[in-house]
């Protein structure tokens, strides 16, 4: 395997190549970090890279593999972390100049749980303000780049999270998940991406968005590299994934809401995959959930008071320091009543029932990942109400799994930008991997 081919491989397959003694791990952070400096988009996907505590890590990984005591198989594998995980010593600014010189005394926990299992912490990722966009734009820090179109938005808000696995730039990316924050620009930059289920993984030090709804997920090349990072961040064994087979899975085309305005692209790109799934002998229904639809309404009165109690002091003291859409959503949470949002919770817990009540009978509910393309990055900047429109129709699939307390899973379709989606009930996380690996080969010989 040449340099060239690490930065293209699966980090299963570096952590394999150092266990073998191929590939040395000291030279592999090396060639990484060189790589984002010499890469003419570097400066926009890392806010910061780590290159002492990098060129560290890999010193002891190298160690360990050549005494036979690697840790796991990601030991020496690099890996990105999104602006949100707090790093010892290094600054966390969650994207926003109002969180500028915020330098964290320790890891977030699944950091040191991922260190703990040998991986080599590149840097920070950019991301979107707060991570409160799924569209991928920060003119206050950098808008990282759509690996498939230069003008196009990269989605976000795990935008630089995405591109550095994309661009060759990482193996392996942690971003985080409120409402589609790692499927979006994993399904816009062809990728996979894992939300897990909400406290299935700690958030302990990671800058909060909505708590109730926060959760952290990878974003990688492969189906078995997400399942080795969540792993890691558990402190877990990875679910078995060998002899994964689509053959009498029973999956769901979720109706209404995902396909209201779905674009050519999507609906085909998603209309393949499940001709794929069918073919691998995965049995295909369809069929509309009422309680899906009912759920979808309440999320401005819940996501709204969420986000604006979190943050409405330090956006107000400094309001001009924030890109103005971005302060807009925020706003719009500050109007609700506490009984709104209540009876907003209550309504949507007895959703969450009826959901797992119609959906009890298959493995795994489809969608298309986003409705829409990547939208032209100019338009957005230009065009106040486009960015509204295309930011709430670009994260209505994706927030249907945070809604109602789903784990979720995309996969490239094969189809430039975009992705379909596997949705599993609630901690059925390994039991979805496995499921998506078997997509994944469908997907691949389709």
């Amino acid at each position: 395997m040449t340099k060239h081919d690490w930065h293209r491989a699966s980090a299963a397959t570096l952590g394999r190549a150092i266990a073998a003694g191929e590939l040395c791990p000291l030279e592999l952070a090396e060639s990484f970090l060189d790589a984002i400096d010499a890469h003419p988009d570097g400066a926009r996907v890392y806010a910061r890279t780590m290159r002492a505590r990098a060129m560290d890590e890999a010193m002891a990984a190298r160690s360990r593999a050549r005494a036979g005591l690697r840790r796991g198989p990601l030991d020496g594998v690099p890996v990105s972390w999104k602006d949100l995980f707090d790093t010892a010593g290094t600054a966390t600014e969650a994207g926003s100049a109002l969180l500028r010189g915020r330098v964290p005394r320790r890891d977030a926990l699944v950091l040191e749980r991922m260190t703990d299992a040998g991986s080599v912490a590149l840097g920070k990722t950019h991301t979107v303000e707060f991570a409160y966009s799924g569209l991928g734009l920060n003119p206050v820090t950098a808008t990282p780049p759509n690996v498939n179109d230069p003008e196009a938005a990269p989605g976000g808000s795990s935008s630089g999270a995405a591109a550095s696995v994309a661009l060759g730039l990482a193996p392996l990316a942690i971003g985080s998940d409120t409402g589609g924050s790692v499927r979006v620009p994993a399904a816009w930059n062809d990728l996979v991406g894992l939300k897990t289920t909400h406290g299935r993984l700690p958030c302990t030090g990671v800058v909060p968005l909505a708590r109730r709804f926060d959760s952290v997920g990878p974003i990688a090349r492969t189906v078995e590299d997400a399942a080795l990072a969540l792993a890691a961040m558990e402190g877990a064994r990875a679910p078995d994934l060998r002899g994964a087979d689509l053959a009498g899975a029973r999956l769901m085309v979720l109706e209404g809401a995902p396909f209201e305005d779905l674009r050519d692209a999507p609906r085909a790109g998603f209309e393949a995959a499940v001709q794929a799934f069918e073919a691998a002998g995965a049995r295909i229904t369809r069929a509309r959930v009422a309680a899906v639809d009912a759920a979808l309404p309440l999320s401005g009165v819940i996501y709204g008071p969420e986000t604006w109690a979190e943050w409405r002091d330090l956006l107000e003291a400094e309001p001009e320091r924030v890109f103005p859409p971005i302060l807009e959503r925020f706003r719009a949470g500050r109007d609700h009543t506490a009984a709104d949002y209540v009876a907003a919770w209550l309504k949507l817990d007895r959703l969450r029932t009826e959901y797992a009540a119609a959906t009890a009978g298959v493995d795994a509910v489809i969608v298309p990942t986003a409705p829409n393309m990547p939208p032209k990055v100019q338009r957005l900047m230009e065009d106040p109400a486009h960015f509204a429109t295309e930011n709430l129709l670009t994260l209505r699939n994706t927030r249907i799994a945070n809604m109602l307390g789903l784990c979720a899973l995309t996969l490239p379709t094969g189809t430039p930008s975009v992705g379909v989606s596997l949705v599993a009930g609630p901690m059925q996380d390994h039991r979805l991997l496995r499921l998506g690996q078997a997509a994944e080969t469908a997907l691949r010989r389709g």
